[in-house]
């Protein structure tokens, strides 16, 4: 087995004073006592490890639905986690460049974002309000409105739909459709937007979209940005088939797209393509949907994954990291005029997560410190330097990298060279997973907020786990 400078498994206690500087826990009103309870409920955890507990397995394998997916490929019993760095029961750490399939873009358990949410949790605060007002609703909005929305000239209304990046899709495809009177949507190939009936229906992988057992219909699918080749202009083509009585394809009520399919397989659209498609759909009365719910909150090195080609999508869709902490939460931003919903005519149980509010608030004022964000966009740099050696190091391996900022991917020759490098990867301590159609892809998601040592163990790992691949 390779083995690499090992990582220590620091307590809370440490974790926080080291990180004292940046983090400004205080700056949130946290008290001294607060970090001692986490600490010391971080204590009990160490001494369950220092005890060299046995990994059992059987609970999962005898009662838990076949369904079960990532347990199958990291086959360990994780307990801990702290930034990008998270240890199973024997102790063993693991860098994590999966980080909730994008759901702790912060890390795990971000003293910036998890204290205040301590204090609120010891005080005896709501935690569940459905849509009624409260004082941690009321601060997130704030915070999404005064450090997020305002400094990027945006300007929308705040739906909050049930808690998943599906709910919030539902929803966006439901007011678009409410909005212009038309049923059809167009999406694009390789494209992912949820597991429900109607992000089904507009997702493009075919295993996906057979789940439910149901027929989907109203659904146009259109070529993705560079889906058939560079050459190919997919934006003309879906504006002429729209101008053409004759193309047999109706206007949809919207276009719902994501400026970087993850699940696809990394593929990123240009920002030329992205403004054109804006264009279209300005140009047909066609409402523009960005599914924001992977590549957004700060994913890509920005806080949305399309500031850089300078548009405003009509809605917006959030999700998986957008509470900063994992806890669920999503949201539908809408261009005011389309908030045209009927008081309760969109619903949801859970759409009132006030553990969420306070973490997300927590995390969207991290954007107003230009420490962090002079950070993130350095770490992004760092790692697609990486990224660029490991693809010239191993052509015969990795054939193109994709992505953009810390949302990335290494196409490779094959499905099962991409098996081999996850599993040389896991017994090496680095969790990784695969995208695209034929999964081919390596996903590389770091934490936006891993620290240097963190990811050069991680890329050291990745490195070797390439090699043994290209030794085969």
């Amino acid at each position: 087995m390779w083995r690499s400078a090992s990582i220590p498994e620091p307590t809370f206690r440490e974790f926080s004073q080291a990180n004292a500087s940046t983090t400004k826990c205080r700056s949130f009103g946290v008290q001294p006592k607060t970090l001692d309870k986490f600490a010391s409920t971080h204590s009990l955890i160490d001494a369950r490890l220092d005890q060299g507990l046995i990994m059992n397995t059987d609970a999962f394998a005898t009662y838990e639905s076949n369904v079960r997916r990532y347990c199958r490929s990291f086959p360990t019993v994780f307990t801990k986690a702290l930034g990008a760095t998270i240890w199973d029961e024997s102790g063993k750490p693991h860098i994590d460049f999966i980080v909730g399939s994008g759901a702790l873009n912060y890390g795990h358990n971000n003293p910036t974002i998890i204290a205040p949410a301590i204090e609120y949790m010891i005080g005896d605060n709501i935690l569940l309000s459905l849509d009624m007002y409260t004082a941690a609703k009321r601060d997130f909005i704030e915070a999404l409105v005064e450090s997020i929305l305002k400094p990027r000239g945006l300007s929308y209304k705040i739906q909050f739909p049930g808690p998943t990046g599906t709910n919030a899709n539902e929803a966006a495809l439901a007011l678009a459709r409410k909005y212009t009177g038309r049923s059809s949507v167009m999406a694009f190939t390789n494209s992912y937007h949820g597991m429900s009936l109607g992000s089904l229906a507009v997702s493009g992988s075919a295993s996906t979209r057979e789940l439910g057992g149901v027929a989907r219909h109203d659904v146009i699918r259109v070529p993705y940005d560079g889906y058939a080749n560079q050459a190919f202009d997919s934006a003309s083509y879906i504006d002429c088939v729209l101008s053409d009585p004759g193309s047999g394809i109706e206007k949809p009520a919207a276009i719902i797209l994501e400026p970087i399919q993850a699940e696809g397989g990394m593929n990123t659209a240009s920002a030329a393509w992205l403004t054109e498609i804006q264009r279209i759909c300005r140009k047909h009365g066609i409402v523009f949907i960005v599914d924001d719910i992977q590549a957004g909150s700060g994913r890509t090195g920005d806080f949305f994954s399309f500031e850089f080609a300078k548009i405003e999508p009509d809605i917006v869709t959030l999700s998986k990291s957008l509470s900063g902490s994992g806890s669920p939460l999503s949201i539908v931003l809408i261009r005011p005029d389309l908030d045209i919903w009927k008081p309760g005519e969109h619903s949801g149980t859970f759409r009132g997560n006030n553990f969420a509010f306070v973490t997300a608030g927590a995390m969207c004022k991290m954007w107003s410190d230009l420490r962090f964000t002079a950070g993130v966009e350095r770490t992004a740099v760092k790692l697609q330097a990486h990224l660029d050696r490991l693809v010239a190091k191993f052509p015969k391996c990795i054939e193109q990298k994709r992505g953009r900022g810390l949302m990335a991917g290494l196409k490779c020759s094959s499905s099962a060279a991409v098996s081999r490098v996850h599993d040389i990867a896991f017994e090496n301590g680095l969790l990784i997973e695969s995208s695209g159609p034929d999964r081919d892809v390596i996903k590389v998601l770091p934490p936006i907020t891993i620290t240097d040592d963190e990811l050069d163990h991680g890329i050291a790992v990745l490195d070797h786990a390439l090699q043994e691949q290209d030794n085969v």
